[in-house]
Protein backbone atom coordinates (compact mmCIF):
# COMPACT_ATOMS: atom_id res chain seq x y z
CA UNK A 1 0.00 0.00 0.00
CA UNK A 2 1.30 3.44 -0.95
CA UNK A 3 1.11 6.77 0.83
CA UNK A 4 -1.63 9.07 -0.42
CA UNK A 5 -0.59 12.02 -2.60
CA UNK A 6 -1.09 14.41 0.34
CA UNK A 7 0.91 12.20 2.71
CA UNK A 8 3.70 11.89 0.17
CA UNK A 9 3.81 15.64 -0.39
CA UNK A 10 4.07 16.20 3.38
CA UNK A 11 6.88 13.66 3.67
CA UNK A 12 8.75 15.27 0.80
CA UNK A 13 8.39 18.75 2.28
CA UNK A 14 9.59 17.49 5.68
CA UNK A 15 12.61 15.70 4.20
CA UNK A 16 13.51 18.32 1.57
CA UNK A 17 16.45 19.88 3.50
CA UNK A 18 18.05 16.47 4.05
CA UNK A 19 17.44 15.44 0.44
CA UNK A 20 18.93 18.71 -0.85
CA UNK A 21 22.06 18.25 1.29
CA UNK A 22 22.45 14.68 0.06
CA UNK A 23 21.88 15.72 -3.55
CA UNK A 24 24.48 18.47 -3.14
CA UNK A 25 26.97 15.98 -1.71
CA UNK A 26 26.46 13.79 -4.78
CA UNK A 27 26.57 16.49 -7.42
CA UNK A 28 28.94 19.02 -5.92
CA UNK A 29 26.99 22.02 -7.16
CA UNK A 30 23.70 23.67 -6.38
CA UNK A 31 22.25 23.68 -9.92
CA UNK A 32 22.75 19.94 -10.45
CA UNK A 33 21.52 19.25 -6.91
CA UNK A 34 18.33 21.23 -7.54
CA UNK A 35 17.78 19.37 -10.83
CA UNK A 36 18.35 16.06 -9.07
CA UNK A 37 15.87 16.91 -6.30
CA UNK A 38 13.30 18.00 -8.89
CA UNK A 39 13.70 14.72 -10.81
CA UNK A 40 13.42 12.79 -7.55
CA UNK A 41 10.21 14.54 -6.51
CA UNK A 42 8.66 14.00 -9.95
CA UNK A 43 9.59 10.32 -9.91
CA UNK A 44 8.21 9.78 -6.41
CA UNK A 45 4.98 11.62 -7.21
CA UNK A 46 4.52 9.56 -10.38
CA UNK A 47 5.38 6.16 -8.92
CA UNK A 48 4.34 6.66 -5.30
CA UNK A 49 6.00 5.51 -2.11
CA UNK A 50 5.18 2.28 -0.34
CA UNK A 51 4.29 2.37 3.34
CA UNK A 52 6.31 -0.83 3.71
CA UNK A 53 9.73 0.79 3.21
CA UNK A 54 11.89 2.93 5.48
CA UNK A 55 11.03 6.33 4.05
CA UNK A 56 14.27 8.33 4.32
CA UNK A 57 16.67 5.57 3.23
CA UNK A 58 14.35 4.74 0.32
CA UNK A 59 14.12 8.37 -0.82
CA UNK A 60 17.90 8.76 -0.64
CA UNK A 61 18.41 5.47 -2.49
CA UNK A 62 16.15 6.67 -5.31
CA UNK A 63 18.06 9.98 -5.32
CA UNK A 64 21.38 8.13 -5.58
CA UNK A 65 20.10 5.94 -8.41
CA UNK A 66 18.77 8.92 -10.38
CA UNK A 67 22.18 10.59 -10.03
CA UNK A 68 24.03 7.47 -11.16
CA UNK A 69 21.71 7.27 -14.18
CA UNK A 70 22.48 10.93 -14.94
CA UNK A 71 26.23 10.31 -14.76
CA UNK A 72 25.92 7.33 -17.09
CA UNK A 73 23.78 9.27 -19.56
CA UNK A 74 26.32 12.10 -19.72
CA UNK A 75 29.03 9.56 -20.52
CA UNK A 76 31.52 11.64 -18.55
CA UNK A 77 32.08 12.24 -14.88
CA UNK A 78 30.63 15.52 -13.71
CA UNK A 79 33.24 17.97 -12.43
CA UNK A 80 31.75 19.51 -9.29
CA UNK A 81 32.01 23.26 -8.77
CA UNK A 82 32.03 24.42 -5.17
CA UNK A 83 29.86 27.47 -4.71
CA UNK A 84 30.08 29.99 -1.91
CA UNK A 85 26.86 28.76 -0.35
CA UNK A 86 25.71 25.34 0.72
CA UNK A 87 22.00 24.43 0.64
CA UNK A 88 20.53 24.95 4.07
CA UNK A 89 23.31 27.29 5.18
CA UNK A 90 22.43 30.50 3.30
CA UNK A 91 23.35 33.02 5.98
CA UNK A 92 26.15 35.44 6.69
CA UNK A 93 28.88 34.28 9.03
CA UNK A 94 29.85 36.39 12.03
CA UNK A 95 33.48 37.34 12.57
CA UNK A 96 33.85 34.57 15.12
CA UNK A 97 32.65 32.05 12.57
CA UNK A 98 34.96 33.17 9.75
CA UNK A 99 37.71 30.76 10.81
CA UNK A 100 35.19 27.88 10.78
CA UNK A 101 33.94 29.11 7.40
CA UNK A 102 37.47 28.84 6.02
CA UNK A 103 37.73 25.33 7.40
CA UNK A 104 34.37 24.45 5.86
CA UNK A 105 35.57 25.69 2.47
CA UNK A 106 38.69 23.54 2.83
CA UNK A 107 36.60 20.48 3.67
CA UNK A 108 34.36 21.10 0.66
CA UNK A 109 37.42 21.44 -1.57
CA UNK A 110 38.72 18.11 -0.26
CA UNK A 111 35.33 16.44 -0.79
CA UNK A 112 35.38 17.75 -4.36
CA UNK A 113 38.56 15.76 -4.98
CA UNK A 114 37.09 12.52 -3.66
CA UNK A 115 35.22 9.91 -5.69
CA UNK A 116 31.42 9.91 -5.86
CA UNK A 117 31.36 6.77 -3.70
CA UNK A 118 33.52 8.39 -1.03
CA UNK A 119 31.42 11.59 -1.01
CA UNK A 120 28.23 9.53 -0.69
CA UNK A 121 29.46 7.48 2.25
CA UNK A 122 30.83 10.54 4.09
CA UNK A 123 27.62 12.44 3.44
CA UNK A 124 25.39 9.65 4.73
CA UNK A 125 27.32 8.56 7.82
CA UNK A 126 29.24 11.65 8.94
CA UNK A 127 27.13 14.55 7.71
CA UNK A 128 23.61 13.08 7.89
CA UNK A 129 24.32 10.83 10.88
CA UNK A 130 22.98 7.62 9.36
CA UNK A 131 23.87 4.36 11.06
CA UNK A 132 25.95 1.86 9.10
CA UNK A 133 22.80 -0.21 8.55
CA UNK A 134 20.84 2.78 7.21
CA UNK A 135 23.69 3.78 4.90
CA UNK A 136 23.94 0.19 3.69
CA UNK A 137 20.23 0.27 2.89
CA UNK A 138 20.56 3.49 0.88
CA UNK A 139 23.65 2.31 -1.01
CA UNK A 140 22.34 -1.25 -1.45
CA UNK A 141 25.52 -2.83 -0.09
CA UNK A 142 26.31 -4.95 2.97
CA UNK A 143 26.93 -3.14 6.25
CA UNK A 144 30.55 -4.34 6.26
CA UNK A 145 31.08 -2.65 2.89
CA UNK A 146 29.83 0.63 4.38
CA UNK A 147 32.29 0.31 7.24
CA UNK A 148 35.28 -0.44 5.00
CA UNK A 149 34.34 2.26 2.46
CA UNK A 150 33.96 4.81 5.24
CA UNK A 151 37.35 3.85 6.64
CA UNK A 152 38.97 4.28 3.22
CA UNK A 153 37.13 7.56 2.64
CA UNK A 154 38.31 8.94 5.99
CA UNK A 155 41.90 7.94 5.21
CA UNK A 156 41.67 9.56 1.78
CA UNK A 157 40.22 12.72 3.30
CA UNK A 158 43.06 12.93 5.84
CA UNK A 159 45.65 12.38 3.09
CA UNK A 160 44.13 15.18 1.02
CA UNK A 161 43.94 17.54 3.99
CA UNK A 162 47.54 16.81 5.00
CA UNK A 163 48.75 17.37 1.43
CA UNK A 164 47.23 20.86 1.51
CA UNK A 165 48.85 21.89 4.80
Amino acid sequence: MNYSADELKRILVDELPRVRRFAYSLTGNKADADDLVQNLVLKLLQKGLSKEVSVVPWILRVCKNIWLDEIRSRDVRVKAVIENKIPGMERDFTEGEQENRYTLDQVLAVLDEMSDEQRMIISLVIIEGFSYAEAADVLEVPQGAVMSRLSRARKKMLELIESKV
